[in-house]
């Protein structure tokens, strides 16, 4: 197995996850917060999806879909258009309200499918390239790959934690 399919398959296992995080909820379960200072299922969703758009569109030199597809409008958060979530505080987390998990998953779908194209055509030799200079050792495509795949697994996993919870709280 080539690694790029090992890539495409980590990111098809985001997908699944991120439908499953928000199917059958309305917007009170989807904005909730458990406390004052946690994450809305909205927010994590939105955030990871935001973070792979960016890092995907920078690591292959294309547009973010969140910018091209006018998600921005769509959502109307309010926010800087470039906003990605990383370093938000409480009220910023708080203004991150969705209405439709349609939206969510629409948005999501739409950056999968940008960086399934991108996966498909990269080679060994390019998960070698350097995408960031900014750190030491710098980051290779590779490197970028597996982060994004490993950061979005992780809030994917939250948001299913939070769905637990507003569950359990139900019954």
């Amino acid at each position: 197995m080539h690694a790029k399919d090992i890539l495409i398959d980590g990111y098809g296992r985001i997908r699944e996850e991120v439908h499953a995080a928000v199917e059958g909820l309305g917007p009170d379960d989807l904005n909730a917060r458990p406390t004052a200072e946690t994450n809305s299922i909205a927010w994590l969703i939105w955030h990871l999806t935001r973070v792979q758009d960016d890092h995907i569109a920078d690591a292959f030199d294309l547009d973010q879909v969140w910018l091209t597809q006018d998600w921005e409008k769509r959502f109307g958060l309010g926010l800087p258009r470039r906003d990605t979530g990383y370093g938000h505080s409480a009220a910023k987390v708080g203004k991150v309200r969705v209405d439709s998990r349609d939206l969510l998953t629409g948005y999501y779908d739409a950056v999968h499918e940008q960086t399934l194209r991108a996966l498909r055509g990269v080679s060994a030799a390019d998960l070698e390239r350097v995408v960031d200079e900014r750190w030491d050792p710098p980051v290779t495509l590779g490197v970028r790959l597996v982060s994004v795949l490993s950061d979005d697994l992780q809030h994917v996993g939250q948001a299913a934690y939070v769905r637990g919870l507003l569950q359990s709280a139900v019954a």
